[in-house]
Parts: C-alpha cells; structure tokens; sequence
C-alpha cells in the first residue's frame, strides 16, 4: 500500500514502541510523559476525519441526516455522561477505542486482500475479534488491577474505571480460555484458506497479521507497553492511510483539491497540526481538565463513528485513492 519497506514498518510500528515504554516502566515521571505523548499522538489524528467526511460532498450527501444531527447528539450524550460518571464514560470509550483500532488493522488487511483478489474476509474479521476478546480478557482474568494502576500513577476517575471490571474476573477467566480456543480454530481455518489460494496470497497482509497477533499478545504480557503500541500505531498508521488516499484522490470535492499536490499537502498539514497544537495547549488545564478530557471524547466519538462511512472500499474513489483497481466484493 506504502511500498513493502514502509508497510511492513507501518504494521510493526507498534513494537519499539512497546519495547521503548517497557524500559522505561520502572520510572513513574518517564513511563507518564510517555504515555501523555502517545495520548496527544492518538488524539492529533481524530479531528483529520471531519475534514474527509465535511470536505467531501459526495460523502456528506450519501448521509446527511447522520453528519448534521451526530456532532449535536454525540455533545449532549458525553455532557451526561460526565455528569453521571466520568469512570464509566472513560472505561466504555476505552473498549469501543479498542474495537475501532482493531477494525482499522481489519480494514488495511482487506486492502491487501482486495488487492490480490480474495475474499477471505469473512474469516478475517471473525479472528481478529476474537484475539481482542482474549487479550481484553486476560487482563481481566491473570492480570493485577490494583499494581497496574499504581505502575501508572492513575488518579482516582482511572482507578474507579479499573475497579469497575473487578467483579469480572470469574467470567473473564472463562472468556479467555473459550477465546483462545476460538481463536486456534479460526487461525487455522483462515489459514489453510490462505495456502489454498497458493502464489497469490498477499504476503504483506500475513505479515500484517502476524504483527497483529503479535500486538495482541505484548498487551497480555505487559499491558502497559501493549496499550500504548495499540494506541500510538492506530494514529501512526492512520495518518499514513489518510496521506496516501489524499496523494492519489483525483476527484474535484474541497478535500481533495486542497491536498492534491505535495505542497498543498504540506501547507493543509502545517495548518492542521497548528491548530491542534492551539486546541491541546488552550484547553490542557482548562477547568481542571475537565474540557481536554471533554474534547477527546467528543472528537474520538465522531471520529470512530464516522470512519465506519468514510473508508468503504466498495465505493470506487476510496478504493482507487488505495491502490485498489479489483472489483472483487
């Protein structure tokens, strides 16, 4: 999609990442500042889908009704959920994060798939969510809660977030084992439909999925480390995806006009990232924190909802900006 060198460091990103956050895991102040960049990394790449989905008529024209109520309702329902309780807002944004990131790993695998011309994925998104499923429920199930939080320094919204999956630790044990059981079985099936179809397989997309797979397990291992790869390779990756789409869009809507040479580009990111560095630096410790935490929320809910529109490989123009010139389904 990128060129084989920048593919496969794009889908390995995760790992000097987790590698560097383990090493710094015994120091509080290092491993935090780490975390913090990772965060503000994951949160620079949110707000770059309102200007795919706002920039393009075509796509605002194809749902209308959902791109003009959505931004209304998505700040009512996060006003009450601050309200009611900021833990639980926090521990359910975290989980739908966490299926959103792996849909996206789903997404670039299909990428691969559609371009070597197989249909494989309805075994592909079956396995990568039950590889989720197991690394979320380790955590539950074998993993200390309370050390992970002091390990963290977490204050006491995050603290209560945690507390909130204690009683599940019964079930996740169950989860885990039943997970992993699946998750053999359907790697397996995926695989030998793999072999079948011989020299064409997409062998990027096998390292795409091993790095995957390799994702899921340094988040059992080492939860910190993993989450933070998890996280800072979702951003990384989907900058990259959203560079090459706007490098090869042809179409006339604002979005792509604006970027359709390398110094328009360079110009949209230059004034893109500015105003993020304005919106982190104008509400970091406004009202305690309180409108940073709101604008995460906010621009991640819209972001996670609207990518679900944006990306449709069947609509022609998103499969050509992708390299995609197949019309396998």
């Amino acid at each position: 999609m990128h060129g084989r060198a920048a593919d496969l460091l794009l889908g390995w990103c995760w790992l000097p990442i987790g590698i560097g956050v383990h090493l710094v895991e015994p120091h509080l102040t290092a491993v935090q500042a780490a975390v913090g960049v990772i965060f503000l990394i994951s949160f620079a790449h949110q707000p770059l889908t309102l200007g795919l989905v706002y920039g393009d008529p075509v796509q605002r024209l194809a749902h209308r009704r959902l791109y003009a109520l959505t931004p209304f309702i998505a700040f009512a329902a996060i006003v009450v959920g601050l309200n009611v309780s900021l833990g639980a807002v926090a521990l359910m944004a975290g989980l739908w994060n966490a299926e959103h990131t792996l849909m996206q790993r789903y997404g670039v695998m299909r990428i691969y798939g559609r371009k070597a011309g197989d249909q494989h994925g309805g075994l592909e998104k079956p396995m990568l969510i039950v590889w989720l499923v197991a690394g979320l429920a380790f955590i539950g199930a074998y993993v200390d809660l309370d050390r992970l939080v002091d390990r963290l320094g977490l204050g006491a919204t995050n603290r209560r977030s945690v507390n909130m999956l204690k009683p599940l630790h019964t079930p996740a044990v169950v989860l885990f084992w039943l997970a992993i059981v699946l998750s053999v079985a359907l790697t397996a099936r995926w695989w030998r439909a793999e072999r079948a179809i011989g020299s064409t397989a997409s062998r990027p997309k096998h390292w795409y999925a091993l790095g995957t797979l390799g994702l899921v397990v340094l988040v059992m291992v080492d939860p910190i480390a993993g989450v933070a790869g998890y996280v800072a390779a979702h951003a990384i990756e989907y900058f990259a995806v959203v560079h090459t789409s706007l490098r090869k869009r042809q179409d006339s809507s604002p979005v792509a006009v604006l970027t359709n040479t390398r110094l328009r580009r360079t110009l949209v990111y230059t004034v893109y990232f500015s105003v993020m560095a304005v919106l982190v630096a104008s509400t970091w410790n406004f009202w305690g924190g309180r409108l940073y935490s709101f604008a995460i929320l906010f621009f991640g809910a819209l972001h996670i909802l609207y990518d679900g529109f944006v990306w449709k490989l069947r609509r022609p123009a998103v499969a050509a900006s992708l390299g995609i010139v197949t019309s396998v389904p």
